[in-house]
Protein backbone atom coordinates (compact mmCIF):
# COMPACT_ATOMS: atom_id res chain seq x y z
CA UNK A 1 0.00 0.00 0.00
CA UNK A 2 1.50 3.16 -0.83
CA UNK A 3 2.66 5.64 2.03
CA UNK A 4 0.04 8.38 0.29
CA UNK A 5 -2.61 6.73 1.05
CA UNK A 6 -6.45 7.67 0.01
CA UNK A 7 -8.96 7.71 2.32
CA UNK A 8 -12.68 8.02 1.56
CA UNK A 9 -14.76 9.05 4.69
CA UNK A 10 -18.12 8.92 5.13
CA UNK A 11 -20.15 11.15 7.42
CA UNK A 12 -17.38 14.55 7.35
CA UNK A 13 -20.23 17.34 8.62
CA UNK A 14 -18.85 16.88 11.61
CA UNK A 15 -17.49 15.46 14.51
CA UNK A 16 -14.68 12.64 14.00
CA UNK A 17 -15.19 12.25 10.58
CA UNK A 18 -14.27 16.11 10.00
CA UNK A 19 -11.39 16.15 12.35
CA UNK A 20 -9.91 12.85 10.75
CA UNK A 21 -10.26 14.42 7.17
CA UNK A 22 -8.40 18.01 8.60
CA UNK A 23 -5.71 15.13 10.17
CA UNK A 24 -5.16 12.85 6.88
CA UNK A 25 -4.43 16.31 4.98
CA UNK A 26 -2.35 17.29 7.48
CA UNK A 27 -0.32 14.47 6.52
CA UNK A 28 -0.40 14.92 2.96
CA UNK A 29 -2.99 12.03 2.19
CA UNK A 30 -5.28 12.31 -0.80
CA UNK A 31 -9.15 12.60 0.92
CA UNK A 32 -12.68 11.62 -0.47
CA UNK A 33 -14.49 13.90 1.70
CA UNK A 34 -18.48 13.10 1.87
CA UNK A 35 -21.76 14.35 3.55
CA UNK A 36 -25.30 14.13 2.74
CA UNK A 37 -25.21 18.00 2.04
CA UNK A 38 -22.22 19.20 0.59
CA UNK A 39 -22.48 22.79 1.69
CA UNK A 40 -21.00 21.58 5.03
CA UNK A 41 -17.43 20.65 3.38
CA UNK A 42 -16.40 24.40 1.83
CA UNK A 43 -13.38 24.39 3.82
CA UNK A 44 -11.85 21.61 1.69
CA UNK A 45 -13.13 23.21 -1.34
CA UNK A 46 -9.77 24.49 -2.65
CA UNK A 47 -8.06 21.51 -1.81
CA UNK A 48 -6.95 20.22 -5.05
CA UNK A 49 -5.91 16.42 -2.51
CA UNK A 50 -9.55 16.46 -1.42
CA UNK A 51 -12.50 15.38 -4.00
CA UNK A 52 -16.05 16.04 -2.67
CA UNK A 53 -18.85 13.99 -2.91
CA UNK A 54 -22.48 14.01 -2.28
CA UNK A 55 -23.23 10.86 -0.19
CA UNK A 56 -25.96 9.72 1.27
CA UNK A 57 -25.21 5.81 2.42
CA UNK A 58 -28.81 5.12 1.99
CA UNK A 59 -28.62 6.10 -1.11
CA UNK A 60 -27.36 3.11 -3.63
CA UNK A 61 -26.58 6.06 -7.10
CA UNK A 62 -24.74 7.79 -4.83
CA UNK A 63 -22.47 4.80 -3.70
CA UNK A 64 -21.89 3.68 -6.08
CA UNK A 65 -20.58 7.27 -7.75
CA UNK A 66 -18.74 8.13 -4.41
CA UNK A 67 -16.28 5.10 -5.31
CA UNK A 68 -16.33 5.33 -8.83
CA UNK A 69 -15.30 8.68 -8.39
CA UNK A 70 -12.46 8.07 -5.62
CA UNK A 71 -10.77 5.26 -8.14
CA UNK A 72 -11.43 7.53 -11.00
CA UNK A 73 -9.66 10.70 -9.65
CA UNK A 74 -7.38 8.94 -7.36
CA UNK A 75 -7.10 5.59 -9.03
CA UNK A 76 -7.79 3.74 -5.41
CA UNK A 77 -8.99 3.47 -1.97
CA UNK A 78 -6.80 2.77 0.60
CA UNK A 79 -8.77 3.50 3.27
CA UNK A 80 -12.68 3.32 4.25
CA UNK A 81 -13.69 5.05 7.00
CA UNK A 82 -17.49 4.03 7.67
CA UNK A 83 -18.34 6.66 10.00
CA UNK A 84 -21.72 8.26 8.99
CA UNK A 85 -24.24 7.63 11.42
CA UNK A 86 -26.69 8.49 14.34
CA UNK A 87 -28.40 7.82 17.33
CA UNK A 88 -31.83 7.78 18.55
CA UNK A 89 -33.32 7.41 22.25
CA UNK A 90 -36.23 5.50 23.37
CA UNK A 91 -37.24 2.26 25.72
CA UNK A 92 -37.81 -0.70 23.49
CA UNK A 93 -41.50 -0.76 23.73
CA UNK A 94 -41.27 3.62 23.63
CA UNK A 95 -39.91 2.86 19.80
CA UNK A 96 -41.03 3.84 16.75
CA UNK A 97 -40.52 1.68 13.87
CA UNK A 98 -40.14 4.11 11.34
CA UNK A 99 -37.43 5.85 13.24
CA UNK A 100 -35.85 2.59 14.11
CA UNK A 101 -35.97 0.92 10.42
CA UNK A 102 -34.29 4.64 9.49
CA UNK A 103 -32.05 4.38 11.36
CA UNK A 104 -30.88 1.02 10.86
CA UNK A 105 -30.76 1.85 6.99
CA UNK A 106 -28.27 3.98 7.67
CA UNK A 107 -26.47 2.92 10.53
CA UNK A 108 -25.67 -0.91 9.58
CA UNK A 109 -27.26 -0.83 5.83
CA UNK A 110 -25.66 1.95 4.60
CA UNK A 111 -22.25 1.12 5.69
CA UNK A 112 -22.58 -2.82 4.23
CA UNK A 113 -23.65 -1.00 1.27
CA UNK A 114 -20.32 1.29 0.96
CA UNK A 115 -18.23 -1.69 2.16
CA UNK A 116 -19.29 -4.09 -0.57
CA UNK A 117 -19.21 -1.03 -3.31
CA UNK A 118 -15.61 -0.78 -2.22
CA UNK A 119 -14.38 -3.84 -1.90
CA UNK A 120 -14.33 -5.47 -5.30
CA UNK A 121 -11.05 -2.66 -5.87
CA UNK A 122 -9.61 -3.73 -2.56
CA UNK A 123 -9.89 -7.18 -3.78
CA UNK A 124 -8.55 -6.47 -7.18
CA UNK A 125 -5.25 -4.86 -5.10
CA UNK A 126 -5.30 -7.36 -2.61
CA UNK A 127 -4.43 -4.15 -0.10
CA UNK A 128 -6.85 -2.20 1.86
CA UNK A 129 -7.97 -0.71 5.11
CA UNK A 130 -12.06 -0.90 6.32
CA UNK A 131 -12.32 1.03 9.53
CA UNK A 132 -16.37 0.96 10.92
CA UNK A 133 -17.12 3.06 13.95
CA UNK A 134 -19.54 1.48 16.05
CA UNK A 135 -19.44 2.66 19.76
CA UNK A 136 -19.54 0.95 22.96
CA UNK A 137 -23.01 0.80 22.87
CA UNK A 138 -21.86 -1.97 20.46
CA UNK A 139 -20.30 -4.35 22.88
CA UNK A 140 -22.66 -3.25 25.96
CA UNK A 141 -26.76 -2.61 26.32
CA UNK A 142 -27.59 0.49 27.52
CA UNK A 143 -31.46 1.25 28.96
CA UNK A 144 -32.96 4.02 26.63
CA UNK A 145 -31.03 3.14 23.78
CA UNK A 146 -31.76 -0.29 22.41
CA UNK A 147 -32.41 0.49 19.19
CA UNK A 148 -28.83 2.16 18.72
CA UNK A 149 -28.06 -0.66 20.20
CA UNK A 150 -28.96 -3.52 18.11
CA UNK A 151 -27.52 -1.23 14.74
CA UNK A 152 -24.13 -0.80 16.44
CA UNK A 153 -24.26 -4.75 17.88
CA UNK A 154 -25.20 -5.69 14.20
CA UNK A 155 -21.80 -3.48 12.96
CA UNK A 156 -19.23 -5.43 15.35
CA UNK A 157 -20.95 -9.22 14.51
CA UNK A 158 -20.82 -8.32 10.57
CA UNK A 159 -17.21 -6.52 11.36
CA UNK A 160 -15.55 -9.13 13.06
CA UNK A 161 -16.85 -11.91 10.31
CA UNK A 162 -15.58 -9.75 7.24
CA UNK A 163 -12.21 -9.37 9.05
CA UNK A 164 -12.03 -13.01 8.87
CA UNK A 165 -13.25 -13.19 4.91
CA UNK A 166 -10.31 -10.54 3.75
CA UNK A 167 -7.60 -11.09 5.79
CA UNK A 168 -6.44 -13.61 3.22
CA UNK A 169 -6.65 -11.28 0.80
CA UNK A 170 -4.46 -8.66 2.12
CA UNK A 171 -7.24 -6.41 3.77
CA UNK A 172 -7.86 -5.53 7.01
CA UNK A 173 -10.40 -4.16 9.38
CA UNK A 174 -10.79 -2.37 12.35
CA UNK A 175 -13.72 -1.61 14.32
CA UNK A 176 -13.28 2.08 16.35
CA UNK A 177 -15.95 1.92 19.57
CA UNK A 178 -15.36 5.04 20.85
CA UNK A 179 -17.28 6.06 24.62
CA UNK A 180 -18.39 9.72 24.78
CA UNK A 181 -17.15 11.95 22.84
CA UNK A 182 -17.30 15.49 22.55
CA UNK A 183 -18.70 15.37 18.88
CA UNK A 184 -22.68 16.46 18.03
CA UNK A 185 -23.98 12.97 18.42
CA UNK A 186 -25.89 14.12 21.56
CA UNK A 187 -26.41 16.96 19.97
CA UNK A 188 -28.17 18.12 16.75
CA UNK A 189 -27.82 14.58 15.55
CA UNK A 190 -29.86 12.56 17.74
CA UNK A 191 -33.36 11.89 17.64
CA UNK A 192 -35.93 10.98 20.57
CA UNK A 193 -38.90 9.41 20.99
CA UNK A 194 -42.08 11.04 20.72
CA UNK A 195 -44.06 8.37 23.03
CA UNK A 196 -42.64 8.42 26.23
CA UNK A 197 -43.67 6.16 28.59
CA UNK A 198 -43.63 6.94 31.84
CA UNK A 199 -42.94 3.70 33.38
CA UNK A 200 -39.82 3.54 31.86
CA UNK A 201 -38.87 7.13 33.28
CA UNK A 202 -36.20 5.53 35.68
CA UNK A 203 -34.44 3.19 33.51
CA UNK A 204 -34.46 4.69 29.56
CA UNK A 205 -35.86 8.08 30.54
CA UNK A 206 -33.08 8.60 32.52
CA UNK A 207 -30.59 7.62 30.66
CA UNK A 208 -31.92 9.96 27.86
CA UNK A 209 -31.54 12.86 30.17
CA UNK A 210 -28.45 12.06 31.14
CA UNK A 211 -27.57 11.97 27.25
CA UNK A 212 -28.86 14.85 26.51
CA UNK A 213 -27.69 17.05 29.49
CA UNK A 214 -23.59 16.10 29.02
CA UNK A 215 -23.79 17.12 25.33
CA UNK A 216 -20.73 19.19 25.06
CA UNK A 217 -19.03 18.03 28.47
CA UNK A 218 -18.35 14.71 27.33
CA UNK A 219 -14.77 13.63 28.26
CA UNK A 220 -13.68 12.36 25.11
CA UNK A 221 -11.58 14.20 22.89
CA UNK A 222 -12.18 14.48 18.81
CA UNK A 223 -8.48 15.27 18.07
CA UNK A 224 -6.74 12.37 20.16
CA UNK A 225 -9.79 9.99 18.45
CA UNK A 226 -8.74 10.87 15.35
CA UNK A 227 -4.62 10.64 16.23
CA UNK A 228 -5.67 7.02 17.26
CA UNK A 229 -7.78 6.01 14.46
CA UNK A 230 -4.47 7.07 12.25
CA UNK A 231 -2.33 5.28 14.50
CA UNK A 232 -4.37 1.89 14.10
CA UNK A 233 -4.99 2.16 10.71
CA UNK A 234 -0.38 2.69 10.43
CA UNK A 235 0.33 -0.04 13.01
CA UNK A 236 1.81 -3.18 10.94
CA UNK A 237 -0.33 -5.11 12.69
CA UNK A 238 -3.91 -3.14 13.12
CA UNK A 239 -6.27 -4.24 15.82
CA UNK A 240 -9.79 -5.51 15.21
CA UNK A 241 -11.03 -3.80 18.57
CA UNK A 242 -9.87 0.00 19.00
CA UNK A 243 -12.33 1.09 22.73
CA UNK A 244 -11.37 4.83 22.33
CA UNK A 245 -11.74 6.81 25.71
CA UNK A 246 -11.32 5.77 29.42
CA UNK A 247 -15.03 5.30 29.88
CA UNK A 248 -15.72 2.73 27.01
CA UNK A 249 -12.52 0.61 27.63
CA UNK A 250 -13.57 0.90 31.88
CA UNK A 251 -17.43 0.06 31.21
CA UNK A 252 -16.15 -2.81 28.41
CA UNK A 253 -13.49 -4.44 30.85
CA UNK A 254 -16.24 -4.62 33.52
CA UNK A 255 -18.76 -5.83 30.98
CA UNK A 256 -15.99 -8.98 29.97
CA UNK A 257 -15.23 -9.54 33.70
CA UNK A 258 -19.17 -9.45 34.72
CA UNK A 259 -19.37 -11.96 31.38
CA UNK A 260 -17.03 -14.14 32.10
CA UNK A 261 -17.70 -14.88 35.78
CA UNK A 262 -21.48 -15.84 34.62
CA UNK A 263 -20.52 -18.18 31.99
CA UNK A 264 -18.04 -19.76 35.25
CA UNK A 265 -21.37 -19.73 37.43
CA UNK A 266 -23.65 -21.45 34.83
CA UNK A 267 -20.79 -23.91 33.00
CA UNK A 268 -22.14 -27.03 34.71
CA UNK A 269 -26.02 -26.60 33.66
CA UNK A 270 -24.94 -25.14 29.97
CA UNK A 271 -22.75 -28.60 29.04
CA UNK A 272 -24.95 -30.36 30.45
CA UNK A 273 -27.28 -29.36 27.20
CA UNK A 274 -24.75 -31.76 24.97
CA UNK A 275 -25.09 -35.41 24.12
CA UNK A 276 -23.35 -37.49 26.38
CA UNK A 277 -20.30 -38.57 25.66
CA UNK A 278 -20.17 -42.00 24.38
Amino acid sequence: MSENKVWLISGCSTGIGRELVRAVRRRGERVVVTARAIATLDEFADDTECLIVPLDVNDPAQVKGAVALAEERFGRIDVLVNNAGYGYLAAVEEGEDEEVRAMFETNFFGLVSLTKTALPGMRQRRSGHIVNVTSMAGLIGFPGIGYYNATKFAVEGMSEALAKEVAPLGIKVTIVAPGPFRTDWAGRSLKTTQSPIADYAATAGARRNAIQSYSGKQPGDPLRAVAAIIAAVEAPQAPLHLVLGRVANDTVRGKLKDFAAELDRWRDLALATDFPEE
